[in-house]
């Protein structure tokens, strides 16, 4: 916005010097008229030392404000930083004054030699044609700019109308946002984790509109090759993005089916790990030996899903584990050793209560299933395994056999695997 006002008041500028331009050579003209060549000679010198001297005061002040620029640099300007990142030092920023101030320098004298070269010119009869030549060349195209921005300023006021309430629509969208974020705003059927999608969706369907409104304003929008290279650019997006756009889509869908939020414990096909963060485009899960795994969307609505933490939040979720024990050994025996390893394992709930189920009844012994809630699905590992030492404990301090690995026992004065008691 600030360059546009500084092209239309530049052009304006070079409009009022083009018509100084044209004031000051025809007073030169009538005061040189009638004159001698020794009149007109001296006239000539005394514009020239004119302008000499306005540029030699044009270069002063230049090396005046680069001084003021250098002597500022450590004292008043500070560095630009955007979220942390440096962008412009105080030796970055002096550097960009003192580019500015050198445009200005070369600005005001090229002004000044579009007042002065046609008053110099028009001295001499033979040489006033010449300076309207060689100005028209220069000062033509920068009219006709000059009328076509003016021309244009109906359709610039509408794309800044148009820009102005799409932004405020979207400030107001994102406070909206930020409250149903917030739990202090609820809508019956919109969950909070919605709210952060929704709205990026919504802004790029307002931004989408807010193009498609200001597209016929754009200069040049009307012009073949304009419309040529947007049909152009829109095919190569096309061609080149479809599996781009799968995932944002997959995306999207995954974050409205919840099938898993941010920190769940989930199994996706052999994957299993932690949801560290889920993007329009991929979900990353760390797996519990800090394994980084990079899954694309498309691929997670295409595969199965075990969400372990959404049970263990809700309901509990079961882990369980089998052995396989002699039919020597009463049944409610081991039932008993069982739930009281599952017992003793920390992370079990202590309610509801562990229980077991025997899943079948084989040639040489049966097979026993210890069940057990837990509410902490990121220590499955280590749960399970403190439920494998707790058994192996309560049954070698029972004196109960496990039978697993597989093997055939003959009662012959053979000896029991269980451990025996450690020497102290």
């Amino acid at each position: 916005m600030k360059r546009l006002l500084f092209l239309i008041i530049t052009g304006l500028q070079f409009s009022y010097m083009a018509f100084a331009r044209d004031e000051l050579a025809d007073k030169v003209q009538r005061l040189s008229s009638g004159g001698s060549v020794w009149k007109r000679i001296l006239l000539f010198m005394v514009i020239l030392l004119i302008q000499a001297g306005l540029i030699w005061l044009t270069d002063f002040l230049y090396k005046l404000v680069s001084k003021k620029i250098v002597g500022i640099k450590d004292t008043k300007l500070k560095a630009v930083n955007i979220q942390g990142y440096e962008l412009l030092d105080k030796e970055k920023q002096s550097r960009v004054l003192l580019f500015v101030a050198k445009i200005c320098k070369w600005a005001f004298i090229i002004l000044q030699l579009i007042i002065f070269i046609p008053a110099m010119f028009s001295v001499f009869p033979r040489t006033r044609n010449f300076s309207n030549i060689l100005f028209s060349w220069i000062l033509k195209p920068l009219r006709r700019i000059g009328k076509e921005v003016v021309d244009y300023l109906p359709n610039l006021i509408t794309i800044i109308i148009i820009v102005f309430l799409v932004q405020y629509l979207i400030k107001l969208l994102k406070f909206l946002t930020q409250q149903i974020s917030d739990g202090k705003l609820k809508i019956n059927g919109f969950y909070q984790d919605w709210a952060s999608p929704t709205f990026h969706i919504v802004r790029f369907m307002l931004y989408a509109f807010m193009v498609a409104m200001i597209y016929p304003y754009l200069p040049g929008s009307k012009s073949g090759v304009f419309q040529g290279v947007s049909v152009f650019v829109g095919l190569i997006i096309s061609l080149g993005s479809s599996t781009v756009i799968g995932n944002v889509i997959a995306g999207f869908v995954i974050t409205y089916m919840r099938p898993f939020k941010i920190g769940d414990r989930i199994q996706l096909n052999e994957t299993t790990g932690n949801v560290i963060e889920k993007t329009a485009l991929v979900t990353r899960i760390r797996t519990p030996k800090n394994e980084m795994v990079t899954i694309p969307n498309s691929f997670i609505m295409s595969s199965h899903t075990t969400n372990y933490s959404e049970s263990a939040r809700d309901l509990g979720l079961i882990i369980h584990t089998e052995v396989t024990i002699g039919y020597d050994t009463p049944w409610r025996k081991i039932h008993q050793l069982l739930i009281d390893s599952a017992k003793a394992t920390p992370g079990v709930s202590v309610t509801p209560e562990p229980f077991v189920l025997e899943t079948s009844l084989s040639d040489f012994y049966p097979v026993y299933q210890i069940n057990a809630y837990i509410k902490e699905a990121d220590k499955i590992p280590a749960i399970y395994s403190g439920l494998y030492q707790n058994i192996q404990d309560k049954f070698a301090a029972a004196g109960v056999e496990i039978m697993s690995a597989h093997y055939t026992a003959f009662r012959n004065g053979n000896e029991t695997t269980i451990p025996k008691p450690e020497k102290s």
